[in-house]
């Protein structure tokens, strides 16, 4: 186990990164605008297994051949990218799709949580920052390194679930609330893809210039 000032030292970076809206917030806000609040809550654990998959990589020792390898980390970053703005304009596309009684039109929870997943794993700021931080919080004279970091890592998955979620249920609530058209839900829509759409032109214009 760590230590208990270690633990305190890591929760306390971890909630400055988690609050600071980053990638997993945005795309929590921008699925609940397209999708509904149940959707938007599979995708926060979704996210979150992906991530979990990132923490699980870089206590096991791969992170750092990872950092060590600039092709390879360019790759997940743009794939991160793509993933969210093609989600993004899927939303747009389909926005004027929407029937307010026909859920039959929404995608199913496992392609939901699939795609998530897939967001988390290639969430580029959160493989920096566990590749940077995991290891400067473990204490060798206290045990398993690698059993440290998940520890470590499964707290800052409790923060981070906790903190998207809180996001994704207000953006959620918005959306029931100001959608009581299909005009109005269809321009909720086009709000969250587009929110989603310009996120990955951001993170991509970020791994391509870097």
């Amino acid at each position: 186990m760590p230590t208990t000032q270690n633990i305190i030292g890591f929760l306390l970076l971890s909630v400055v990164i988690i609050l600071v809206p980053g990638p997993s917030v945005l795309f929590a806000i921008g699925r609940a605008l397209v999708l509904g609040t149940r959707a938007a809550l599979i995708s926060v654990f979704g996210n979150a297994l992906g991530v979990g998959i990132q923490i699980l990589i870089v206590a096991l020792g791969l992170g750092v051949l990872i950092q060590q390898s600039p092709d390879v980390f360019f790759v997940i970053k743009v794939l991160g990218a793509l993933m969210i703005g093609y989600l993004g304009l899927k939303a747009i596309w389909q926005r004027k799709k929407i029937d307010l009684g026909g859920s039959d039109l929404l995608p199913s929870g496992k392609t939901v949580l699939s795609e998530s997943v897939v967001v988390g794993i290639t969430n580029a700021k959160t493989l920096v920052f566990f590749i940077a931080a995991l290891p400067s919080f473990v204490d060798p004279s206290a045990g398993n390194p690698s059993a440290q970091m998940l520890v470590l890592g499964a707290l800052f998955l409790i923060i981070g679930i906790s903190s998207d979620s809180v996001y994704a249920i207000a953006a959620g609530k918005a959306r029931h609330w100001l959608g009581g058209s299909e005009k109005r839900l269809a321009n909720f829509q086009g709000i969250g893809g587009l929110a989603l759409a310009l996120l990955g032109l951001y993170m991509l214009l970020d791994a391509l210039l870097q």
